[in-house]
């Protein structure tokens, strides 16, 4: 309950702080928050042309199945990269102020999920302009995303905890945000990987959330029950880790910012 009381106290400061990072990623843009909708939008064009061309997947409907990777991977990205330094680049107000520390990585990972609501908006003109049929099972979208936000959040309250300290976690995950997209099938169907490759790509949590994302969206298909515990399991164990590193490291920011 003290947690819960601390929290509703500095609600406000959390959506000041989610405007913060909206207003300061798309300033003196021209065109604003609509980048969240045309970038998806030209990065599935120029992956579907190429890849389309040079790997001849057989994937029906391939500009949509990149879409649905694109969008996922990215807000991934977004979010744990913003939240890997989130207190690092709020160093001045952690030092001056009593501010409860996660909200500025909770902060990160919302202004992301902002964004991806606008990808999706994207997603669904593509689906009108490819004539892809809608079904009632897209309403199940949100059990993904949520999954997708309780997973980013927990990797990004690690991240956050480590960078503090060791400031080469943000050159280390540069890098391995590299591997994990090639090991995350965004661009190419699991059919075509060697059965060694596929296991490692679906010990991937990031696949199967990707996977349940496409079954709702295009193949019209409900998960399993025995699947959506499975993953939620993973997510809920993903965050509980991350709270854990974060608040046994968070008495120490202040010696190391």
């Amino acid at each position: 309950m003290e947690h819960i009381n601390n929290f509703k106290k500095f609600q406000p400061l959390l959506y000041e702080l989610v405007a913060r990072d909206v207003k300061i990623k798309y300033r003196k843009s021209v065109l604003g928050v609509l980048w969240t909708l045309l970038n998806p939008l030209m990065m599935m064009v120029i992956l579907s042309v190429v890849f389309s061309n040079l790997m001849k997947f057989d994937i029906e409907n391939y500009s949509l199945y990149i879409l649905t990777g694109q969008i996922l991977f990215t807000f991934y990205n977004e979010a744990t990269s913003g939240a890997m330094t989130a207190i690092l680049g709020n160093a001045s107000l952690i030092k001056k102020v009593y501010i409860p520390k996660y909200l500025f990585v909770l902060s990160r990972i919302a202004s992301s999920s902002i964004n991806i609501l606008s990808s999706f908006c994207a997603l669904i003109l593509v689906m009108l302009f490819t004539r892809t049929e809608l079904h009632f099972t897209m309403f199940l979208v949100v059990i993904p995303l949520v999954y997708l936000t309780i997973f980013s959040l927990g990797i990004g309250l690690i991240l956050a905890a480590l960078t503090v300290k060791f400031r080469d976690v943000m050159h280390l995950y540069t890098v391995f945000l590299t591997a994990l997209m090639y090991l995350t099938p965004i661009i190419y169907p699991m059919s075509m990987l060697p059965e060694k490759v596929r296991i490692i790509v679906n010990l991937n949590p990031l696949t199967g959330i990707l996977n349940i994302f496409r079954e709702v969206m295009m193949y019209n298909r409900i998960p399993s029950a025995f699947e959506l515990l499975v993953f939620l399991v993973v997510v809920l164990a993903t965050l509980a880790l991350g709270l854990w590193v974060f608040y046994k490291q968070q008495d120490e920011f202040i010696l190391n910012l």
